[in-house]
Protein backbone atom coordinates (compact mmCIF):
# COMPACT_ATOMS: atom_id res chain seq x y z
CA UNK A 1 0.00 0.00 0.00
CA UNK A 2 2.71 2.43 0.43
CA UNK A 3 3.65 1.93 -3.35
CA UNK A 4 0.65 2.70 -4.46
CA UNK A 5 0.11 5.80 -1.89
CA UNK A 6 3.81 6.90 -3.26
CA UNK A 7 2.70 6.63 -6.86
CA UNK A 8 -0.56 8.43 -7.06
CA UNK A 9 0.46 10.76 -4.09
CA UNK A 10 -2.25 10.59 -1.61
CA UNK A 11 -2.36 8.90 2.24
CA UNK A 12 -1.47 5.18 2.83
CA UNK A 13 -4.90 5.48 5.01
CA UNK A 14 -6.33 6.64 1.91
CA UNK A 15 -5.09 3.23 0.15
CA UNK A 16 -6.09 1.15 3.33
CA UNK A 17 -9.76 2.88 3.58
CA UNK A 18 -10.38 2.03 -0.51
CA UNK A 19 -8.98 -1.53 -0.62
CA UNK A 20 -11.48 -2.43 2.73
CA UNK A 21 -14.07 -0.86 0.85
CA UNK A 22 -13.30 -2.62 -2.45
CA UNK A 23 -12.90 -5.59 -0.92
CA UNK A 24 -16.10 -5.17 1.06
CA UNK A 25 -18.28 -4.60 -2.43
CA UNK A 26 -16.54 -7.74 -4.12
CA UNK A 27 -17.45 -9.94 -1.41
CA UNK A 28 -20.66 -8.80 -1.37
CA UNK A 29 -20.57 -9.71 -5.49
CA UNK A 30 -19.31 -13.05 -4.32
CA UNK A 31 -21.98 -13.91 -2.16
CA UNK A 32 -24.74 -13.07 -4.06
CA UNK A 33 -23.82 -13.92 -7.64
CA UNK A 34 -21.69 -17.52 -6.93
CA UNK A 35 -25.11 -19.65 -6.03
CA UNK A 36 -27.05 -22.47 -7.74
CA UNK A 37 -23.32 -23.83 -9.09
CA UNK A 38 -24.26 -26.78 -10.82
CA UNK A 39 -21.53 -28.37 -10.53
CA UNK A 40 -20.25 -32.40 -10.24
CA UNK A 41 -16.96 -32.59 -8.28
CA UNK A 42 -15.38 -30.02 -6.16
CA UNK A 43 -11.84 -29.70 -4.05
CA UNK A 44 -11.25 -27.77 -1.09
CA UNK A 45 -8.04 -27.15 0.93
CA UNK A 46 -6.52 -24.78 3.47
CA UNK A 47 -3.34 -21.94 2.81
CA UNK A 48 -1.83 -20.91 5.75
CA UNK A 49 -0.88 -17.16 5.72
CA UNK A 50 0.11 -15.22 8.92
CA UNK A 51 -1.07 -11.47 10.04
CA UNK A 52 1.31 -8.98 12.06
CA UNK A 53 3.34 -11.57 13.43
CA UNK A 54 3.39 -15.67 13.11
CA UNK A 55 1.67 -17.32 15.89
CA UNK A 56 4.55 -18.32 17.60
CA UNK A 57 5.90 -14.84 18.20
CA UNK A 58 2.20 -13.44 18.77
CA UNK A 59 3.15 -12.70 23.21
CA UNK A 60 6.52 -11.60 22.43
CA UNK A 61 5.02 -8.46 19.52
CA UNK A 62 4.40 -5.16 20.36
CA UNK A 63 0.71 -4.50 20.73
CA UNK A 64 -0.37 -6.79 18.19
CA UNK A 65 -4.05 -6.09 16.88
CA UNK A 66 -7.00 -8.58 16.91
CA UNK A 67 -6.77 -11.60 14.57
CA UNK A 68 -2.57 -11.66 15.01
CA UNK A 69 -0.94 -14.81 14.26
CA UNK A 70 -1.61 -17.36 11.63
CA UNK A 71 -4.56 -17.14 9.30
CA UNK A 72 -5.74 -19.86 7.06
CA UNK A 73 -7.48 -19.34 3.56
CA UNK A 74 -10.36 -22.19 3.40
CA UNK A 75 -10.91 -22.53 -0.61
CA UNK A 76 -13.34 -24.73 -2.52
CA UNK A 77 -12.75 -24.94 -6.50
CA UNK A 78 -15.05 -26.79 -9.10
CA UNK A 79 -12.36 -28.47 -11.12
CA UNK A 80 -14.56 -28.91 -14.29
CA UNK A 81 -15.08 -24.65 -14.70
CA UNK A 82 -12.29 -23.69 -12.56
CA UNK A 83 -14.69 -21.42 -10.17
CA UNK A 84 -13.83 -20.89 -7.22
CA UNK A 85 -17.33 -21.60 -5.41
CA UNK A 86 -16.37 -20.30 -1.63
CA UNK A 87 -13.78 -19.37 0.14
CA UNK A 88 -12.80 -18.35 4.10
CA UNK A 89 -10.33 -16.19 5.65
CA UNK A 90 -9.85 -17.63 9.65
CA UNK A 91 -8.77 -20.14 11.95
CA UNK A 92 -8.36 -23.99 11.17
CA UNK A 93 -10.45 -24.92 13.62
CA UNK A 94 -13.88 -26.69 13.85
CA UNK A 95 -16.05 -23.16 13.89
CA UNK A 96 -13.83 -22.56 10.69
CA UNK A 97 -14.67 -25.78 9.02
CA UNK A 98 -18.68 -25.72 10.12
CA UNK A 99 -19.31 -22.28 8.48
CA UNK A 100 -16.89 -22.67 5.65
CA UNK A 101 -18.78 -26.55 5.00
CA UNK A 102 -22.16 -24.71 5.76
CA UNK A 103 -21.45 -21.82 2.93
CA UNK A 104 -19.77 -24.03 0.28
CA UNK A 105 -23.31 -26.55 0.64
CA UNK A 106 -25.63 -23.14 0.60
CA UNK A 107 -24.05 -22.25 -2.71
CA UNK A 108 -24.48 -25.55 -4.88
CA UNK A 109 -27.44 -26.76 -6.73
CA UNK A 110 -27.68 -30.50 -6.89
CA UNK A 111 -25.22 -33.51 -5.28
CA UNK A 112 -21.36 -33.55 -5.86
CA UNK A 113 -18.14 -35.21 -5.41
CA UNK A 114 -16.48 -33.88 -2.75
CA UNK A 115 -12.13 -33.99 -1.96
CA UNK A 116 -10.25 -32.51 0.77
CA UNK A 117 -7.33 -33.50 2.30
CA UNK A 118 -6.97 -35.54 5.33
CA UNK A 119 -8.30 -32.74 7.65
CA UNK A 120 -10.30 -34.55 10.71
CA UNK A 121 -12.17 -31.37 11.02
CA UNK A 122 -13.85 -31.97 7.63
CA UNK A 123 -15.87 -35.11 8.11
CA UNK A 124 -18.22 -33.40 11.10
CA UNK A 125 -18.49 -30.41 9.03
CA UNK A 126 -19.06 -31.68 5.68
CA UNK A 127 -21.50 -33.98 7.87
CA UNK A 128 -23.56 -31.35 9.21
CA UNK A 129 -23.18 -29.39 5.77
CA UNK A 130 -24.41 -32.00 3.54
CA UNK A 131 -25.79 -35.02 5.53
CA UNK A 132 -26.18 -37.98 3.14
CA UNK A 133 -26.31 -35.55 -0.04
CA UNK A 134 -22.61 -36.09 -1.28
CA UNK A 135 -19.92 -38.23 -2.32
CA UNK A 136 -17.34 -37.41 -0.25
CA UNK A 137 -13.70 -38.94 -0.11
CA UNK A 138 -10.30 -37.77 1.16
CA UNK A 139 -7.05 -37.51 -0.14
CA UNK A 140 -4.53 -38.25 2.13
CA UNK A 141 -0.81 -37.90 1.95
CA UNK A 142 1.65 -40.18 3.73
CA UNK A 143 4.95 -38.59 3.71
CA UNK A 144 8.28 -41.27 3.82
CA UNK A 145 11.61 -39.81 3.59
CA UNK A 146 13.52 -39.32 0.41
CA UNK A 147 10.29 -40.76 -1.27
CA UNK A 148 7.42 -39.24 -2.99
CA UNK A 149 4.45 -39.37 -0.65
CA UNK A 150 2.10 -41.77 -0.60
CA UNK A 151 -1.11 -41.73 -1.76
CA UNK A 152 -4.01 -42.67 0.29
CA UNK A 153 -7.83 -42.47 -0.87
CA UNK A 154 -10.66 -42.61 1.76
CA UNK A 155 -14.16 -42.70 1.04
CA UNK A 156 -16.14 -41.27 3.61
CA UNK A 157 -19.57 -41.35 2.70
CA UNK A 158 -21.70 -41.79 -0.49
CA UNK A 159 -20.11 -43.57 -3.06
CA UNK A 160 -17.55 -41.53 -4.92
CA UNK A 161 -15.55 -42.23 -8.30
CA UNK A 162 -11.94 -43.35 -6.98
CA UNK A 163 -10.76 -42.11 -10.38
CA UNK A 164 -11.41 -38.39 -9.34
CA UNK A 165 -10.46 -38.27 -5.85
CA UNK A 166 -8.03 -35.60 -6.41
CA UNK A 167 -6.55 -32.24 -4.78
CA UNK A 168 -4.78 -31.36 -7.34
CA UNK A 169 -6.54 -28.19 -9.00
CA UNK A 170 -7.47 -26.85 -5.71
CA UNK A 171 -3.76 -27.59 -4.79
CA UNK A 172 -2.83 -25.50 -8.16
CA UNK A 173 -5.30 -23.01 -7.14
CA UNK A 174 -2.81 -22.41 -4.05
CA UNK A 175 -0.13 -21.58 -5.73
CA UNK A 176 -1.82 -18.99 -8.02
CA UNK A 177 -2.75 -17.30 -4.89
CA UNK A 178 0.38 -16.88 -3.68
CA UNK A 179 2.15 -15.86 -6.56
CA UNK A 180 -0.80 -13.77 -7.56
CA UNK A 181 -1.33 -12.40 -3.84
CA UNK A 182 1.73 -11.02 -2.38
CA UNK A 183 0.54 -11.29 1.16
CA UNK A 184 0.92 -14.59 0.77
CA UNK A 185 4.54 -15.23 -0.61
CA UNK A 186 7.01 -16.83 2.16
CA UNK A 187 9.22 -14.96 3.78
CA UNK A 188 8.97 -11.84 3.27
CA UNK A 189 7.74 -8.45 5.01
CA UNK A 190 4.51 -8.12 2.15
CA UNK A 191 2.89 -10.03 5.36
CA UNK A 192 -0.65 -8.54 6.22
CA UNK A 193 -0.50 -6.25 9.11
CA UNK A 194 -4.24 -5.80 10.19
CA UNK A 195 -6.65 -8.65 9.34
CA UNK A 196 -9.80 -6.44 7.67
CA UNK A 197 -6.72 -5.68 5.16
CA UNK A 198 -6.00 -9.09 4.37
CA UNK A 199 -9.90 -10.41 4.05
CA UNK A 200 -10.26 -7.47 1.45
CA UNK A 201 -7.40 -8.16 -0.10
CA UNK A 202 -8.58 -11.75 -0.69
CA UNK A 203 -11.73 -10.94 -1.73
CA UNK A 204 -10.43 -8.53 -4.27
CA UNK A 205 -8.22 -11.52 -5.65
CA UNK A 206 -11.32 -13.80 -5.61
CA UNK A 207 -13.37 -11.31 -7.66
CA UNK A 208 -10.33 -10.74 -10.13
CA UNK A 209 -9.96 -14.74 -10.71
CA UNK A 210 -13.49 -15.57 -11.09
CA UNK A 211 -14.66 -12.79 -13.46
CA UNK A 212 -11.87 -10.76 -15.26
CA UNK A 213 -9.32 -13.21 -15.41
CA UNK A 214 -9.36 -15.62 -18.54
CA UNK A 215 -8.25 -19.28 -17.73
CA UNK A 216 -5.97 -20.67 -20.63
CA UNK A 217 -7.05 -24.10 -19.56
CA UNK A 218 -11.11 -22.61 -20.43
CA UNK A 219 -9.97 -21.29 -23.84
CA UNK A 220 -11.46 -23.37 -26.19
CA UNK A 221 -13.51 -22.22 -28.54
CA UNK A 222 -12.82 -18.57 -26.85
CA UNK A 223 -11.14 -17.36 -24.01
CA UNK A 224 -13.49 -17.34 -20.68
CA UNK A 225 -13.51 -16.48 -17.29
CA UNK A 226 -14.32 -19.60 -14.81
CA UNK A 227 -17.63 -17.59 -14.18
CA UNK A 228 -18.08 -17.59 -17.82
CA UNK A 229 -17.52 -21.31 -18.04
CA UNK A 230 -19.81 -21.67 -14.74
CA UNK A 231 -22.57 -20.10 -16.69
CA UNK A 232 -22.84 -17.08 -14.26
CA UNK A 233 -22.16 -14.33 -16.88
CA UNK A 234 -21.30 -13.92 -20.31
CA UNK A 235 -18.59 -11.27 -20.35
CA UNK A 236 -15.17 -10.67 -19.00
CA UNK A 237 -15.44 -7.67 -16.08
CA UNK A 238 -13.02 -5.10 -16.10
CA UNK A 239 -11.59 -3.00 -13.15
CA UNK A 240 -13.72 -0.30 -14.04
CA UNK A 241 -17.17 -2.42 -13.53
CA UNK A 242 -15.67 -3.36 -9.81
CA UNK A 243 -14.72 0.86 -9.55
CA UNK A 244 -18.69 1.92 -10.66
CA UNK A 245 -19.59 -0.91 -7.81
CA UNK A 246 -17.98 1.17 -5.15
CA UNK A 247 -18.49 4.66 -6.06
CA UNK A 248 -22.87 2.85 -5.72
CA UNK A 249 -22.12 1.40 -2.85
CA UNK A 250 -19.67 4.37 -1.17
CA UNK A 251 -21.96 7.90 -0.42
CA UNK A 252 -20.06 10.84 -1.36
CA UNK A 253 -18.12 12.26 1.30
CA UNK A 254 -19.96 15.59 2.56
CA UNK A 255 -18.72 18.44 1.79
CA UNK A 256 -18.13 21.00 4.69
CA UNK A 257 -20.89 23.42 5.41
CA UNK A 258 -19.24 27.10 4.80
CA UNK A 259 -18.55 29.61 8.09
CA UNK A 260 -21.20 32.45 7.67
CA UNK A 261 -19.95 35.34 9.47
CA UNK A 262 -22.61 36.53 11.93
CA UNK A 263 -24.17 39.75 10.97
CA UNK A 264 -23.42 42.52 13.56
CA UNK A 265 -25.91 44.83 14.51
CA UNK A 266 -24.95 48.81 13.87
Amino acid sequence: MRSIARVVGCSRKTVAKLMIEAGAVAARFHDVYIRNIAATRIECDELWAFCYAKEAHVEDAVSPPRGAGDLWTWTAIDPDSKLLVSWLVGDRDMTAAFEFMDDLASRLANRVQLTTDGFQNYIPAVERAFGDNVDYAQLIKVFNWKQDPDLQRQVITGNPDESFISTSIVERMNLTIRMSQRRYTRKTNAFSKRIQHHRASFALLAWHYNFCRPHKSLSNPYLRTPAMAAGLTNRIHTIDSLIDMVNKATPPPRRPKRYKKPRTST
